[in-house]
């Protein structure tokens, strides 16, 4: 008789390397060597670049092995095959450090999503450059911090985000609509654990007032793009994108809330897949096994 699937010990394991025979066989036989259940397993074979990605969520039901037994056994594992990996309890939140400026749909949305249990993520900050949402992150219970940000004092408003990164142990850190454009240097600190959205009208149109642009352009669809940050301005591995159907008998005030919509629920599942280690980067695109 089989033993049960232990809910409270699933663990996760990401796998990223060179395609190579037997490697499927490797990863499923350390499984195997502490009697694991595999619970989920999604693969991607990049026939292209010669790169293979796995994805496997399996128990343990032994309570005497421990996150540290399975990461010491896979490690000759991951040496044989060259792999880039991660192992660790699916039941750990992600923590996240959740930025915002003036416009806090994606926010509220997050906060929401957290307080449900749709998302497994602990937020142990709010940053924002105004203070318009510190109410909101009261009522959630969580500290909200205040950094201005101006030409003069952005590189101490930086250092100051950097810092509680650091403080807070931060895992990943989202810019649910934060208005200011990331340094290069910051951009760089952050690869890989910082998310962006925003509309998908770019480039063309830039600059204030997009959903306006796009009215006097008839546009037929709106969207969003939840994005990796990098230096490249609203140009790193797109995550996840989304759209609705418009016409002509929507109002530009009716296509911004068509467009924030769309962009909180992209968002979101920008930000589930990536507390589920369902994303990895693949050169300039991202591989999301769901």
């Amino acid at each position: 008789m089989s033993a049960r699937p232990q809910p409270d010990r699933e663990f996760v394991l990401t796998v990223s390397c060179p395609d190579t025979p037997g490697l499927v066989h490797a990863v499923t036989g350390f499984v195997v060597q502490y009697s694991g259940n595999i619970q989920e397993s999604q693969q991607f074979d990049d026939r292209l670049q010669g790169h293979f990605f796995l994805r496997m969520r399996f128990d343990v039901p032994d309570p005497d092995i421990s996150l540290d037994d399975l990461r010491s056994g896979f490690a000759p594992v991951a040496e044989a095959y060259r792999i880039s990996w991660n192992l660790y309890d699916a039941s750990t939140p992600t923590r996240t450090l959740i930025m915002v400026s003036k416009f806090g749909h994606c926010l509220n949305d997050l906060l929401f999503r957290r307080s449900t249990g749709a998302l497994n993520i602990e937020v142990p900050a709010i940053v924002s450059n105004h203070r318009d949402f510190e109410p909101l992150a009261e009522s959630h219970g969580i500290p909200f911090h205040h950094i201005p940000v101006t030409r003069d004092t952005k590189p101490e408003a930086e250092a100051r985000l950097l810092e509680l990164v650091d403080e807070l142990d931060i895992d990943l850190v989202v810019l649910a609509r934060y208005m200011q454009i990331l340094s290069n240097d910051l951009c760089k600190q952050l690869e890989g654990r910082a998310i962006n959205i925003h509309h998908s009208f770019l480039p063309s149109f830039k600059g204030a007032r997009p959903y306006n642009q796009a009215h006097e352009r008839g546009v037929k669809l709106v969207g969003a793009t939840a994005h990796y940050v990098t230096p490249d301005l609203d140009e790193g591995p797109i995550i996840e994108q989304g759209v609705v159907r418009v016409d002509h008998s929507q109002s530009p005030d009716q296509l911004v809330t068509l467009g924030r919509d769309v962009e909180a629920q992209v968002l979101a599942r920008a930000v589930e897949w990536h507390s589920e280690s369902r994303i990895m980067v693949n050169g300039n695109r991202t591989v999301v096994l769901r």
